[in-house]
């Protein structure tokens, strides 16, 4: 046995193994202590070791025992431990000590036992063994055991004794070690386990024990928190409170870096789409629908739930699609199948259902009319792109309806679930749809059959899904040779379908909806659905059958299928009606004959293919395939008839498309434009027209959105010629940039700027400049264009004019001025009409020769050249006879539309403010002295309507207007060079004019001088904005880019807004945008009436609709979403809102503190349960404000941070919980800090990057300058650590700032306050900081900090600079 125990110890060679076997054996002493450690040593598992002397033990009793003597020997055994051990490499040092703890663990002398136990602390206290490793064996020791009780409480107390020798991540592991223990440890304790469990609980609180310090904090409540997940199992009773009490030391963590309400944040939903900087704070677990928070810290329990309201609200939202897959991370090109989002579809499918219960069969256009509108269109596209299941959720519907008895409701959900089966029935089997017919034993239980409903009536192809539902399913069967039978109780609405289909009368499409009827029916059954569907074709295409001389039996349609027609054909219907359009317009296109009408779309297809593209669930038949594959075919065919009338549709019809389509159209243009034999003006104006529309349309989150592919495609934006259109997109750009800031596109905005000015180098007057964001300012201020030298220029032209009067030979005359790079041809042709009165015939073959595209070079010499002739001092009868000459070009000799004209001269630069002025006055001349335009605009506006969708008669009053008011875009003495004009069925000059009038109210804004011009234009020609498509979008970018412009200009403000919305009042109704109060300010043009300062129930009045159009509860009138400028009634709500508050005659700064006062001074008019829904609110408001609106937040908290009671902190409660707002409600609490907070969070939580880079900004510049004491800086930690994850995102520089500027503030704090009281949460936040952010990017920054900082706190912070406790001391 001793060679075996010597083996086993000590495997060195074979002289050393002898020399330690002679050793142990020669060292032998007489005493019990001796003799255990020997025979530890020597011998394994005998009894035998344990044996004490026969005489020692027969006089114990009597046997005095020397402590000095005990002590000598036991150092003596310890040193020949120690040097046994030292000679041992570490595994077989491991496994020794292993041995001893396993032949310790049996001695039942517990005097003994602590004495062989206190030799292994010595030998951890002298460096032999590794603290960790005596600790990994201890707990990893199958003899420690709660019933072994002398050896556990020996062991727990050795780990305590040791464990500070034990780096960081030891510890962590020791504490699992520990806590697994505890799970070994009964339910019941007794007197005989009670000292177990203290001598364990002793280890996890001193490991516990912040002011040790053995573990960060941090860590130890990670590892709580992942160990006890969602509260599903539970630690030993008798630790609970232990690990309890140290979760809830972290919560001021967790409070520091958490929203204040952010579990009842609500977005508006864009249509436009949301940049990812945007969406990012919305972002949702797929599978829980939880918050991604930072960190296992102990958040709120409303942070850690299922975010059900916000998702809900998102797909209440119609348009809302995009940012709900951008919110679930879900991406079309994988189909993946999310539960969560089933559920919810169920849930929002059940509550239109319960409100149709209440509501009245007469009223077709019902609130949950178009919740199922929208209802169905989600759906379809959640199923179809395979991210929802059809047969969960039926099944999901049958579940929930058990029990229900919804009469009303039942037939709006089957017409829903009709949509998807009907179009989808015949690419999946049978099987996919079997629950339907559960659903429908259900909804339906009647014996009776069901009677056939009131067919004038849109609701009766509601009613009658459910028998359309059961076609689909009885042609589905027969296909797959399986036998099914229509229910008895749907039997007379199948006959009458039936009888319908095989009458030889088949009914004509508009007295009633039985065509609709016949098509849902039928669409999935050929033999059929050809009739029905026929009947549809015929009234849009006309009659197809040609005489025999070749042209068409009846002239084109022009009544269009109204919305009601279309609303109640299925999806299947719809699709196959565009496709037959797109296919009809494809094969016209490629009609040569010169027959009129045998290559011309009929006005009636061009509205019903418009409206159609308004479904976004046939987005890829519609505006995909009109983009990608119509309009291309069209223009290979040289269609230029149909491709201007598919321009103007995309111009006039259609209102929501997203920005990359409009982008890829634009692209489209810009190549359409350069192709020759698209180089005749009537198409290039259209080109320039629709180019000019896609390109202001682009709101600020479209521009942003684009600015990550412009770096690799910046010519998909850029026009290689038209300096007009790239002006305009500069123009776009700057207003994009300076609402929602520039981010970090900054590369991409200087390409695309680099790739303008290297098409169409230009220059940009001085107070368009000054306007301008200053990246744009800076570029601009790098490049030297050149300047018109207008002294040459006029000696240009005179020069010109002579040849042209000397020269007497045609065939000269037309090859010189038609020569390319002298374009000064338009200014001789206005200086001959200026002298004589007529233009010479011979320059109109000259205008053929120049050609429309290059006509544009000569329009811009043009508007310089008049500028500097009407600042000629010829005094005022010459600026009259300046711009009459100018009309004849316009009117009388049609060679320049007027829109191209003050297109180009408002947009041409002049570094003079002068002759800035006199362009304005010169444009102010041109569209009001005269009567041509004037008289167009006027009947045009009187006798039509902007609601395009609710006529069908806009063709007729189009055509009566061009008869009245022809409109001709060549001379009429030019020859047929120019080609035939192209008809026209939706522009005209006065909506061609609307997107430049916009650019001329602009440059108005600009120059103070000009204000009365600009009243004036408003005056006479604001009732054009009746048909503008976006009058609220207008006045929102105008108002807030020129914010600075209109600030000390209330009545040129209040002129603005009221001839805008004053323009719509006839065709909006009451309540629509504007409230009461501010009609009556607006209406109110009299007297200066500009001192009106409204009061706080002003404001509470304006957020409160706010509220309740965000809950669902809107004080707009109801209207259809697919033709408004904004796609649901809460974005309608912020951006009315916010026009009306920058409408106000008061200044932004007081405007922004009322705003504030809502919550910080109203609170107590607000309900509790909604004043979180009113934080939100006053957010999105302020969020969507210019910066000195909400800037006044800033003054705000620096307020608040710089106040006495800050400073001075007397309250009796902690700054935790008067920095917590539910704390304050509830307790009733002082809330000045929390309401502040609040509102701080919501306005930053919705603000776009330009905003919340301002955030870090203010912090280093303006608070932390005035921050010395401790609660100061835990107000700051509240302000910034909810927005570390935003900041990181967007400039991770940012977090490093912000983290640098805390440890200063921290080690400032130090040095000015000898006690601190709140280290421990400071700390737990930058240790947060650290492990979610910076890691150890700024460890040498900080350490330097953390190295003069107080002990207490160099031991908390020593983990992030990798301090030793040595250091700290010795400090």
């Amino acid at each position: 046995m001793l060679q075996c125990l010597a083996s086993f110890l000590y495997k060195g060679d074979r002289q050393s193994k002898r020399m330690f076997e002679e050793n142990i054996i020669t060292e032998m002493a007489d005493s019990q202590v001796a003799n255990i450690v020997n025979e530890i040593l020597l011998q394994t598992w005998t009894h035998e070791l344990m044996k004490v002397e026969a005489v020692e033990e027969a006089f114990s009793s009597f046997l005095v025992h020397k402590p000095e003597q005990e002590n000598e020997r036991l150092s003596m055994y310890q040193k020949k431990l120690c040097s046994i051990l030292t000679t041992l490499n570490p595994d077989l040092q491991e496994s020794s000590i292993r041995q001893y703890l396993t032949l310790t663990a049996v001695l039942t002398n517990k005097y003994k036992m602590k004495q062989l136990l206190t030799l292994l602390e010595n030998l951890v206290n002298t460096n032999i063994l590794q603290a960790r490793m005596l600790c990994d064996c201890i707990l990893t020791n199958e003899k420690l055991i709660y019933q072994n009780a002398d050896f556990w409480i020996e062991c727990f107390s050795l780990i305590r004794r040791i464990i500070g020798g034990v780096d960081y991540k030891g510890v962590r592991e020791i504490m699992k070690g520990c806590r697994e223990k505890a799970h070994s440890l009964p339910v019941s304790l007794n007197s005989s386990t009670m000292p177990q469990l203290k001598a364990l609980y002793n280890v996890i609180e001193y490991i516990f024990d912040r002011n040790a310090s053995l573990l960060p904090a941090y860590f130890i409540v990670t590892e709580i928190q992942k160990d006890y997940p969602d509260n599903n199992h539970w630690p030993h009773w008798q630790l609970a409170k232990l690990l309890t009490s140290f979760v809830e030391s972290t919560k001021p963590c967790a409070q520091m870096v958490s929203i204040i309400g952010h579990s009842n944040m609500l977005p508006v939903v864009e249509f436009s789409g949301f940049a990812d900087h945007l969406v990012n704070p919305w972002r949702l677990d797929p599978t829980t629908l939880k918050f991604s928070l930072k960190g296992n810290l102990p958040y709120d329990d409303e942070l850690l739930k299922p975010q059900i309201g916000l998702i809900r609200h998102v797909l209440q939202q119609p348009y809302s699609r995009d940012m709900m897959c951008s919110m679930l991370g879900l991406q079309k090109q994988h189909k993946q199948q999310c539960i969560a989002l089933e559920d919810q579809l169920v849930e929002l499918m059940i509550l239109p259902m319960e409100k149709s219960e209440q509501e009245n069969d007469e009223d077709e256009m019902s609130p949950t009319h178009w919740c199922w509108l929208h209802l169905s269109s989600q759906v379809i596209y959640l199923i179809l792109i395979g991210f929802a299941s059809f047969p969960n959720i039926v099944m999901g519907l049958h579940n929930k309806l058990v029990g229900h008895d919804m009469k009303k409701g039942r037939d709006h959900l089957m017409w829903v679930l009709l949509q998807f089966i009907s179009g989808s029935i015949q690419r999946h089997p049978l099987s996919n749809f079997i629950p339907i017919i559960k659903l429908h034993e259900l909804l339906y239980p009647e014996k009776d059959p069901l009677p056939v409903p009131d067919y004038s009536k849109a609701h009766c192809t509601h009613q009658m899904a459910v028998v359309c539902i059961w076609m689909h399913l009885l042609k589905k069967a027969e296909t797959e040779h399986k036998t099914m039978t229509m229910p008895p109780n749907l039997k007379v609405q199948y006959d009458f379908l039936q009888h319908l289909m095989t009458s030889n009368n088949i009914p004509t499409l508009g007295s009633d909806y039985r065509i609709a009827l016949l098509c849902n029916a039928y669409s999935t059954n050929q033999e059929y659905y050809a009739r029905p569907m026929g009947i549809i074709i015929e009234t849009l295409f006309g009659n197809q059958k040609p005489l025999p001389n070749g042209s068409t039996t009846a002239p084109l349609p022009t009544v269009p299928l109204s919305m009601c027609i279309l609303d109640s054909l299925t999806l299947h219907c719809k699709m196959s009606l565009i496709h037959s359009i797109v296919t009809h317009v494809a094969k016209l296109a490629q009609n040569k004959t010169n027959i009129p009408g045998n290559n011309m779309m009929s006005p009636a297809l061009v509205e019903t293919y418009s409206r159609l593209l308004v479904y976004t669930e046939i987005e890829s038949l519609g505006i995909k395939g009109f983009i990608n594959q119509l309009l291309p075919n069209v223009f290979k065919s040289h269609a230029w008839g149909i491709l201007h009338d598919l321009l103007d549709m995309f111009s006039y019809r259609i209102h929501h498309v997203q920005p990359h389509y409009r982008v890829q159209l634009l692209s489209n243009i810009h190549s359409l434009a350069a192709y020759p034999q698209a180089n005749q003006t009537q198409l290039q104006l259209c080109f320039e027209s629709t180019a000019l529309r896609l390109i202001t349309s682009l709101g600020s989150s479209g521009v942003q959105l684009q600015m990550s592919r412009v770096v690799s495609e910046p010519k998909s934006l850029v026009s290689s010629e038209s300096e007009e259109l790239n002006r305009v997109l500069v123009l776009t750009l700057a207003r994009g940039i300076h609402m929602a800031g520039a981010g970090s596109d900054g590369a991409a905005v200087k390409e695309l700027l680099t790739t303008i000015m290297t098409n169409t180098p230009h220059m940009w007057s001085q107070h368009t400049l000054q306007c301008f964001p200053p990246v744009l300012v800076e570029f601009f201020n790098q490049i030297s264009a050149q300047k018109e030298n207008k002294q040459l220029l006029k000696k240009s032209v005179e020069e010109e004019y002579r040849k042209w009067t000397s020269m007497a030979n045609d065939n000269d005359i037309i090859s010189h001025f038609s020569v390319p790079g002298t374009p000064l041809f338009l200014c001789l042709l206005w200086k001959m009409i200026f002298e004589t009165n007529r233009i010479n015939p011979i320059a109109f073959k000259i205008l053929e020769r120049i050609g429309a595209r290059a006509l544009s070079a000569h329009l811009r010499k043009f508007c310089d050249y008049l500028v500097f002739e009407v600042t000629d001092p010829a005094g005022g009868p010459h600026i009259y006879k300046c711009v009459d000459a100018i009309n004849d070009i316009i009117w009388k000799y049609n060679i320049v539309t007027i829109d191209r004209l003050v297109l180009c001269l408002v947009l041409r630069p002049n570094p003079d403010g002068n002759e800035s002025q006199v362009s304005l006055y010169i444009i102010q001349l041109l569209l009001l002295h005269g009567f041509e335009l004037r008289n167009r605009v006027q009947d045009f506006v009187k006798e039509n309507s902007p609601e395009h969708w609710k006529q069908n008669n806009w063709y007729e009053k189009h055509l009566a207007f061009q008869r009245k008011y022809p409109e001709k875009f060549t001379p009429e003495e030019a020859s047929g060079a120019y080609g035939a004009p192209i008809p026209v069925y939706l522009s005209n000059v006065c909506l061609r004019l609307i997107p430049v009038f916009d650019i001329v109210v602009h440059r108005h804004l600009e120059i103070h001088q000009v204000a009365k011009y600009l009243e004036q234009l408003l005056e006479h020609l604001g009732y054009l904005y009746k048909f503008h498509d976006r009058p609220i979008t207008f006045l929102y970018n105008t108002l807030h880019y020129y914010e600075k412009k209109l600030r000390d200009k209330p009545l040129l403000k209040r002129k603005l807004v009221g001839a805008v919305l004053g323009a719509l009042k006839d065709v909006r109704p009451a309540g629509w945008a504007a409230t009461e109060t501010l009609q009556n300010f607006l209406a109110n043009t009299e007297y200066d009436n500009t001192t009106w300062v409204p009061d706080l129930n002003y404001y509470l009045s304006l957020v409160n609709r706010m509220v309740d159009t965000m809950m669902g509860n809107s004080h707009f009138p109801n209207t259809d979403w697919r033709f408004n400028e904004y796609p649901n009634p809460s974005a309608h709500a912020l951006y009315v809102t916010c026009v009306e508050l920058m409408s106000l005659p008061v200044a932004p700064n007081y405007v922004g503190n009322s705003l504030l006062d809502v919550i910080t001074k109203g609170f107590v008019v607000i309900p509790t349960t909604k004043l979180q829904l009113w934080i939100n609110a006053i957010g999105l408001i302020m969020a969507a404000l210019p910066d000195p609106y909400w800037t006044v937040l800033h003054e705000r908290l620096l307020e608040l941070t710089t106040s006495s009671e800050m400073i001075e902190w007397t309250y009796p409660y902690s700054p935790f919980q008067l920095f917590n707002l539910a704390t304050t409600s509830d307790a009733m609490l002082e809330n000045k800090y929390s309401l502040t907070l609040a509102c701080a969070h919501a306005i930053w939580y919705h603000a776009g990057a330009g905003q919340i880079m301002q955030v870090p900004i203010f912090v280093k510049e303006k608070l932390a300058v005035e921050i010395h004491t401790e609660t100061q800086m835990l107000f700051l930690c509240h302000m910034v650590g909810p927005f570390l994850q935003r900041f990181n995102s967007d400039l991770p520089r940012t977090v490093m700032d912000i983290t640098i500027t805390l440890y200063e503030l921290l080690a400032h704090i130090d040095k000015s306050q000898t006690h601190l009281q709140y280290m421990d949460p400071i700390c737990d936040l930058l240790y947060h900081i650290k492990y979610m952010f910076v890691g150890d990017t700024l460890k040498n920054e900080v350490e330097n900090v953390i190295r003069k900082l107080r002990p207490a706190l160099q031991m908390r912070l020593r983990f992030i600079t990798h301090l030793n406790v040595e250091q700290i001391n010795t400090a």
